[in-house]
């Protein structure tokens, strides 16, 4: 077995990247186990991740990669632990963490992240927000609270190389997330694949209805 790469200096020494083997599973084991982790980058910016929605490829109409491989969704087909940066409605970046076997086209949705240090990095990236619990709550606003862009399409996560990683400061996962139907797509609308910290007041969207 291959040893895992040593974690940058920047990331603290108590918190530890999530391994490749995490990530390489089905989407919707991935997703509510990532509750709670921590988004970080080597500028020292960090969030603790809230809300999250799984997409699994052929096997979900509403993925990108429904349809097969394309130029824009490549990443999602290669290997897990890498993130997968898309643009939207003219005007915002999605960022996701790859999941499942390679060539699945699998993945889970960064949707929502508390701040938690660097708040001033996050500012001045997010100036239209007009309070800090606003940052980060939603794709679009995560993606600029941490400067993600197509540049970052493919950043490797695991070796964190690129300066951004997930990581686990030792919070786990909470035993009953809020679960409810995907946000702002039109297909697959009845697959409840979306996972909430509950009751926290950084997600996006409160699902109508919780299970464990």
């Amino acid at each position: 077995m291959t040893a895992a790469p040593p974690a940058p200096p920047w990331i603290p020494a108590n918190w530890s990247v999530l391994p490749r083997r995490f990530y390489m599973r089905h989407p919707t084991e991935v997703a509510p186990e990532l509750l709670n982790k921590m988004l970080v980058r080597d500028d020292g910016r960090a969030a603790r991740i809230v809300e999250v929605e799984a997409y699994a490829g052929g096997e979900d109409p509403a993925a990108h990669s429904y349809r097969g491989r394309t130029a824009r969704n490549a990443t999602m087909f290669g290997e897990a632990g890498h993130l997968y940066v898309y643009f939207t409605y003219g005007m915002h970046w999605g960022s996701n963490a790859v999941c499942g076997p390679v060539g699945e086209g699998m993945g889970v949705l960064l949707r929502a992240a508390e701040p938690l240090s660097a708040l001033d990095l996050m500012r001045a990236s997010r100036p239209a927000a007009k309070r800090d619990r606003d940052l980060a709550s939603g794709p679009g606003k995560l993606s600029q609270a941490f400067g993600i862009t197509r540049a970052l399409d493919g950043a490797d996560l695991v070796r964190a190389d690129a300066g951004i990683a997930i990581v686990s400061d030792g919070t786990p996962p909470p035993a009953a997330p809020l679960v409810g139907p995907r946000i702002g797509i039109s297909k697959a609308v009845e697959f409840p694949w979306r996972w909430c910290v509950p009751d926290h007041p950084h997600v996006s969207v409160r699902p109508r209805r919780s299970s464990s």
